[in-house]
């Protein structure tokens, strides 16, 4: 089991630090309204994530093989959470000024958009297809798969983060802050085009 370890460690950084909704946001929501305000979504994403996996080593795959329409319906209600957070992140504005939108996405909120993260939803079914084994094994295989993926995403969304907060730095302006959110979102937006090529 062991020997599997490095390469999933790879397999981990790769998925958690590539750019995706989560990250995209996680930078928007440092940007927008700092890292303190930002730790319940960074908290929400690692979370979730974490409970996806355990969700798909338990058979989930298995059960959106049984009723792929359930697979689709969940793809498209995906499809139009990430339209409704690309917008928000467009009208965030400046949290200091009192406009746009007050608060960074919850704890729940971040956990609950892992279930429609496309991104999330291919790397965990891809993750546990690879990694696992089954039988008598599935237990120590799926703790291991889910404390590696644990460190990897807690990791890239801090990093992700402490990028918005930086970045925050060099936006001096109203102009220069809504020209970064709707950089972020239309990435966000990106993400969902991407999904039907």
């Amino acid at each position: 089991m062991t020997e599997n370890l490095l390469p999933l460690a790879l397999f981990a950084i790769a998925g958690a630090f590539t750019p995706g909704p989560n990250n995209v946001m996680v930078t928007a929501s440092g940007q927008a309204f700092g890292f303190a305000r930002s730790v319940p979504h960074m908290a929400g994403v690692t979370v979730g994530f974490v409970v996806l996996l355990v969700a798909f080593g338990l058979g989930l795959g298995q059960f959106f093989m049984l009723f792929p329409r359930l697979h689709d319906a969940l793809r498209f209600v995906g499809v139009a959470y990430l339209l409704y957070l690309a917008w928000r992140i467009a009208t965030a504005g400046d949290p200091a000024a009192g406009k746009g939108s007050s608060r960074p996405l919850t704890f729940v909120e971040a956990a609950l958009f892992q279930w429609v993260n496309v991104k999330g939803l291919v790397v965990a079914a891809s993750v546990v297809t690879a990694y696992t084994t089954g039988g008598t094994r599935l237990a120590s295989e799926l703790t291991m798969i889910v404390v590696v993926f644990a460190l990897a995403t807690a990791g890239a969304v801090i990093v992700y983060c402490l990028f918005g907060v930086a970045i925050n730095r060099l936006l001096k302006s109203d102009r220069a802050r809504r020209l970064f959110n709707y950089s972020m979102a239309a990435l966000v937006a990106l993400s969902v085009g991407l999904l039907f090529i």
